[in-house]
């Protein structure tokens, strides 16, 4: 199976943060920034670093990004670059361009000079940590849609010694524990004839109204 190919266009906290998760994740990333610095700090971790001004087009095109999945645009401090790096990219044949905005002005702009998603990461990471600061029991809860949430907690006291076929929060709660983890070990789709043990952590799947209730199991 080929390996997908990204590129990221500026590293500060948010593209760094981006490039270096791709490249664990096992994608081929091309890392560009004007700042030889940032790029000598990435060089190592990622397939391709460069210094370079991805708001010049033939600059753009010399990086052969036209072969790439995809693209990130994450110098939101800049509009006018983030807008031209997104007109380059969609010209040279980019199928996805994501560009980072701070406000729905800069937002719109982007959607409508061809970026395919707009990412908002001090919005986005605001809004988890009010959820995750007010959904009690809960040590992260990330927002599927507006009905449905993946939430991580810790085994109520209540269901410690028991099995997940004797439990059965599918049909009795309305949700899924689709992982449990002891310790620094994971375990996906976990056995339902398994006991759970006290200071296991599940990972959990369903609707945000039965989850809420859930959150008060003890």
């Amino acid at each position: 199976m080929r390996m997908k190919e990204f590129a990221v266009f500026g590293l500060g906290e948010f593209g760094k943060s981006v490039a270096l998760n791709l490249a664990k994740s096992g994608c081929e990333v091309l890392a560009v920034d004007k700042d030889s610095e940032k790029v000598s700090e990435i060089a190592d971790e990622v397939t391709y670093a460069v210094t370079a001004d991805v708001a010049d087009f033939n600059v753009l095109k010399s990086l052969g990004i036209n072969n790439l999945d995809g693209v990130i645009v994450a110098m939101a401090e800049s509009l006018e670059a983030s807008i031209m790096a997104t007109i380059f990219a969609k010209e040279l044949g980019v199928p996805y361009v994501m560009a980072k905005a701070y406000t729905e002005v800069q937002a719109t702009v982007l959607r409508k000079v061809g970026a395919d998603a707009i990412a908002f990461p001090e919005y986005e990471m605001g809004l988890r940590i009010a959820k995750n600061l007010v959904s009690g029991h809960f040590m992260d809860f990330v927002e599927l849609s507006s009905k449905f949430s993946m939430v991580e907690m810790e085994l109520p006291h209540s269901w410690e010694g028991r099995t997940l076929r004797e439990l059965n929060p599918r049909d009795r709660l309305k949700v899924n524990v689709i992982a449990v983890r002891t310790g620094e070990d994971v375990t996906v789709n976990p056995n339902p004839d398994l006991p759970f043990e006290k200071g296991q952590i599940l990972i959990i799947v369903g609707d945000n109204h039965m989850l809420e209730g859930l959150n008060n199991q003890e």
